[in-house]
């Protein structure tokens, strides 16, 4: 009986520690730079690249009513809401409470970023040739006199195909390509509960909805073309599981293009394939794995006949990152702070979760839905691992880790009721806390 007690006690205790450890990973993470007096080779607030900036803006009161109908009402909601409704919903209070947050400063919080040296906009305005320009990429991203900017050179040539086409029609300015991204990362959170419910867990996509929804991952959402890398991923991967559930043909080309297509988004989207390989065990059916790897490889390889070859770009990149600051970070520092900046990314609520889902990972797999949550959020717990692992995300995470940021997320729908209910109120506050005092630049 005592060892039974202790027991439920240490079950219990699990998201306290969760929380706990998270905030302190956080606080360490800001405190060890300046009290060592340790350059990490970021902006002035590490470990997110970010200034102190505090300020409120035109929004501020929108951002605050939305977090209070968050706080008061978007468990009920999710429960009760029918099904296309609750989709609906999500997409739309996700769009508000991203703009809410991006416009605290002004119409630029969404158009600026995208139009800086480093990103893809001036770079998309002046490829004329695409053909011409993808033949001299690989050449262009070590450093010399005419190498490719930052963002350009550190992926894959989709990315920039993607705002080369904003441009050619007509969607090339800051604000209209901002906004653009801005809509098509208010759907993540729709396809990842459209893959919950294929796969047979809507009443645990209903728990994790507003976790889905609001948090502080929508302050970069705005400004971070890695929120459109997101949703493709959210979107390929739903596609992977409506094609693993009814053996289909159709959606197992889709789902091998989206997924395709995400590889020449970002080098580290490769980790998606360990994703892919959870929601199949799920479904119990590998049907759709052979049509959509042969998919996702005429992706890669179209690219290639196009004049931009992955396996060649990638070794490029690795020499000019280590030549340049990403070698001069240090990784003593980088190796656990990239965690923190994980959570100021999702929120500190998602020690809780993975807390959660670690420390009851033999229960979780005994239920249905329970046991989806599980898979999932365990594969993202690994893929952010390997990301680390690898030594190619030292610094900037916080944009890098939006697509694996919803997959970690649904480790909240386990955990209890009383929980979920306060964690959403740490969730909108960490992230107008976050979105006030920090001006985030990237």
């Amino acid at each position: 009986m005592a060892d039974g007690r202790a027991t439920t006690r240490r079950v219990r205790g699990l998201p306290t520690l969760g929380l706990v450890v998270a905030l302190v990973l956080m606080g360490l993470a800001m405190a060890v730079p300046a009290a060592a007096d340790w350059n990490v080779r970021v902006n002035s607030f590490p470990p997110i690249h970010a200034e102190w900036q505090p300020r409120v803006g035109w929004t501020t009161p929108a951002a605050l009513v939305l977090a209070c109908c968050a706080v008061g009402y978007a468990h009920r909601w999710a429960r009760t809401l029918s099904w296309s409704r609750l989709l609906v919903g999500s997409f739309v209070a996700g769009l508000l409470w991203m703009l809410s947050l991006a416009l605290i400063d002004g119409w630029s919080g969404v158009g600026h970023i995208l139009t800086t040296d480093y990103e893809y906009l001036q770079t998309a305005r002046e490829v004329t040739d695409l053909t011409d320009f993808f033949d001299g990429w690989v050449a262009r991203i070590r450093y010399g006199p005419d190498n490719l900017p930052v963002h350009i050179a550190g992926h894959p040539a989709g990315a920039l195909l993607f705002f080369v086409v904003l441009t050619r029609v007509g969607l090339g300015g800051g604000l209209a390509a901002g906004l653009v991204v801005t809509a098509l990362a208010a759907t993540t959170a729709v396809a990842v509960l459209v893959t919950l419910r294929t796969l047979g867990a809507e009443e645990l996509a209903r728990r994790a909805a507003p976790f889905l929804v609001f948090g502080p991952a929508a302050i970069w959402q705005s400004v971070s073309a890695d929120a459109m890398f997101a949703a493709v991923a959210a979107w390929g991967v739903a596609a992977l599981a409506l094609a693993a559930t009814r053996r289909s043909w159709t959606w197992s080309v889709v789902a091998g293009l989206l997924l395709g297509y995400c590889v020449m988004l970002s080098y580290g989207l490769v980790l998606l394939g360990v994703l892919a390989v959870a929601v199949m065990i799920v479904a119990r059916s590998f049907f759709p794995m052979a049509i959509a790897v042969v998919a996702a490889c005429l992706v890669v390889l179209a690219f290639a006949v196009a004049g931009f070859a992955w396996w060649e770009a990638y070794p490029a990149l690795h020499d000019r990152y280590y030549a340049g600051v990403g070698g001069r970070r240090p990784p003593e520092y980088w190796m656990w702070a990239n965690f923190a900046a994980l959570l100021f990314c999702s929120g500190p609520l998602l020690g809780a979760g993975v807390a959660q889902l670690l420390g009851r990972w033999r229960d979780h797999l005994t239920g249905a839905g329970t046991r989806v949550v599980a898979l999932l959020s365990g594969a993202g717990v690994l893929m952010v691992v390997l990301a680390d692992l690898s030594q190619m995300s030292r610094a900037e995470v916080e944009r890098i880790w939006l697509p694996f940021v919803p997959w970690l997320m649904l480790s909240c729908a386990l955990l209890p009721s009383r929980w979920r209910r306060v964690g959403l109120v740490v969730q909108v506050v960490a992230a107008l806390l976050i979105a006030h005092l920090l001006a985030p630049t990237w």
